[in-house]
């Protein structure tokens, strides 16, 4: 049996999800650069391979007609820094915890985000 190409195709670099669709009966694989894609399939596998297969063309499709590819989510560099706008007093209530923790705001979110 020949060996496998270990040749990585530009669909592997995507984030994607696999669930299982009630109403449709089927696992459902979506690709998150993707949004507007999905592929079904009979297990988790299938459902991943074919939506593999439509993010694949869809690239080719993409390079063919000179359109921008979406980045990976992988590739893409991140600051660390993060605006939220949250309600008042959720503001108050956190800033309150982190006082009686004694670290600041920034740390005290920052350890709820972890959890």
């Amino acid at each position: 049996m020949p060996a496998k190409s270990k040749q990585t195709t530009k669909s592997q670099r995507y984030l994607y999800s696999v669930g299982w669709s009630e109403l449709d009966r089927t696992f459902v694989a979506r690709a998150a650069e993707f949004p507007s894609l999905s592929a079904h399939g009979d297990s988790q596998e299938t459902a991943l391979r074919e939506i593999k297969f439509v993010v694949e063309a869809v690239i080719e499709d993409l390079e063919q007609s000179g359109e921008p590819i979406p980045e990976p989510i992988g590739n893409r560099v991140y600051s660390g820094k993060l605006n939220v706008r949250m309600p008042k007093a959720l503001h108050r209530q956190l800033a309150g915890e982190a006082a009686l923790q004694g670290v600041s705001l920034n740390d005290w979110i920052n350890h709820k985000l972890e959890k």
